[in-house]
């Protein structure tokens, strides 16, 4: 783990993977998540020449939390964090809630960004009419967060002692019936679960109220239109994905002008990051 320090005086945690003199991607983790899920492209990234950069945001794990966040805030962070690290033109990539994180960094920088992969992305959930397609945790969530901020804000507050539990193996069968065939499958491997569940415990390391933060900004509008995108994307997403229905990614990629629809049988939320980390860099690397 390394840090940088912002202009706003901030302290921003990252971490490197890959191949230290490559060409240049920053990876934006999902939610809650944390700098430590770029492992998972750390083979493919090395392979490939790609040198992964992986930022917790701003008040999750060990980046320090500022007193207001919102997504449009994030293309400036990455360009502070390019100027620093020597960085010119690169590649991004987001998995699960990262997904819009590199949307928008494609969107702002049209002439810096050479090609951006969403993996499992989320949707622009704020102008969704219909919310069926999301998993209902997340449609709980996003519904008492309308009527009640606060109460979400203190459920996360609670949540935050438990985090630091290891789940017994005892317990972890019963956890994978939770999830899709895929997923279950996926995370069956103890090393897979570990890394899922260590990115997972490590978002909490701040505060609660960091990853409050992170949360709320999914349930807001994006700040840009999908259609404005001017960089190729690759949208990948597995049609077992209970997280976000496979219909909102194809729904996603229909607006961006230049966007390739990866649709793949027998991929979850969690298994497509791991089995996949080949042709996800690999494409990348073609674009």
């Amino acid at each position: 783990m390394q840090f940088l320090r912002l202009s706003s005086g901030l302290r921003l945690a990252w971490d490197e993977y890959g191949a230290p003199d490559g060409d240049a991607v920053f990876f934006c983790h999902g939610w809650p998540g944390s700098r430590r899920q770029a492992v998972r492209l750390d083979a493919a990234a090395k392979e490939f020449g790609f040198r992964l950069i992986s930022l917790d945001r701003p008040g999750i794990a060990r980046s320090e939390r500022p007193s207001t966040r919102i997504l449009e805030d994030w293309p400036p962070l990455i360009e502070e964090v390019a100027a620093q690290l020597g960085v010119g033109d690169f590649r991004i990539i987001g998995v699960s809630g990262g997904g819009p994180y590199a949307l928008i960094t494609a969107w702002a920088f049209p002439d810096r960004v050479l090609s951006t992969a969403t993996v499992c992305g989320a949707p622009p959930i704020a102008e969704m009419a219909d919310r069926s397609l999301l998993m209902p945790p997340y449609r709980m969530l996003l519904d008492l967060h309308r009527r009640n901020p606060g109460a979400v804000r203190w459920l996360f507050r609670m949540m935050r002692p438990l985090v630091n539990v290891p789940v017994p193996q005892a317990m972890r069968p019963l956890v994978l019936k939770l999830l899709g065939k895929s997923d279950a499958a996926a995370l069956g491997d103890p090393a897979i679960f570990d890394i899922c569940y260590d990115t997972f415990r490590e978002a909490w390391a701040g505060s609660a109220d960091g990853v409050f933060d992170d949360a709320q900004i999914y349930a807001l509008p994006w700040g840009f239109a999908p259609e404005e995108i001017r960089t190729p994307v690759d949208v990948w997403h597995g049609r077992d994905d209970r997280n976000f229905h496979w219909q909102l990614a194809e729904s996603l990629a229909g607006k961006i002008p230049d966007a390739r629809l990866h649709l793949l049988e027998n991929e979850g939320h969690y298994s497509l990051p791991f089995s996949q980390a080949h042709a996800i860099l690999g494409e990348m690397r073609a674009r």
